[in-house]
């Protein structure tokens, strides 16, 4: 597979500041209590690390895997499971903490699966969201940042597996290679 060319949408100093803006908001709203934060692997686990060491009240940590699209481009609606938890969620404050939502349909599985699991609360965080691509309403109480319909990579996310590590949220040019 070639490189593809790659456009800077949200460079490093802008996530990181808007992280920082999300960790204080979070510590805020559960001041007194423990966060249970679940990241959404693979591509949350950069923003996911990075906002937990902006939250100033104490901190669980675990983490999950899921997958809805494969190696392609579009979500097939259907979510799997690919690695559940190691801990007890049951009676924790859940914050579950995803890279990009969205069609909706990982968001909203989750939160049926958290409940269900009989977690305290369950509170949703996304680095990114995609409204425009909405297939299920759910609601996001914590977003990083509201993006147009185009495929983005960087910052933990991917395509095919590709450009998780760049420092920044990138969109990818497919017909320039």
């Amino acid at each position: 597979m070639n490189d593809h060319s790659i456009r800077v949408m949200i460079p490093e100093e802008e996530l990181s500041a808007r992280i920082a803006e999300l960790g204080a908001q979070i510590s805020e709203d559960y001041k007194g209590e423990t966060v249970f934060l679940v990241c959404i692997l693979k591509g949350a686990s950069f923003f996911a690390c990075e906002l937990a060491k902006r939250i100033t009240v104490p901190v669980i940590i675990d983490f999950m895997a899921t997958s809805s699209y494969g190696s392609g481009t579009v979500s097939s609606g259907e979510v799997v499971v690919k690695k559940d938890l190691d801990l007890d969620c049951e009676g924790q404050n859940v914050l579950i903490v995803e890279d990009i939502i969205d069609s909706g349909n990982t968001l909203n599985f989750l939160s049926g699966f958290f409940k269900e699991r009989k977690a305290k609360s369950v509170r949703m965080c996304t680095m990114l969201d995609k409204p425009d691509r909405r297939e299920v309403d759910v609601t996001v109480d914590y977003t990083g940042f509201t993006i147009p319909d185009a495929f983005v990579v960087g910052y933990g996310l991917d395509y095919d597996q590709r450009y998780r590590n760049l420092p920044y949220i990138g969109v990818v040019d497919f017909e320039n290679k």
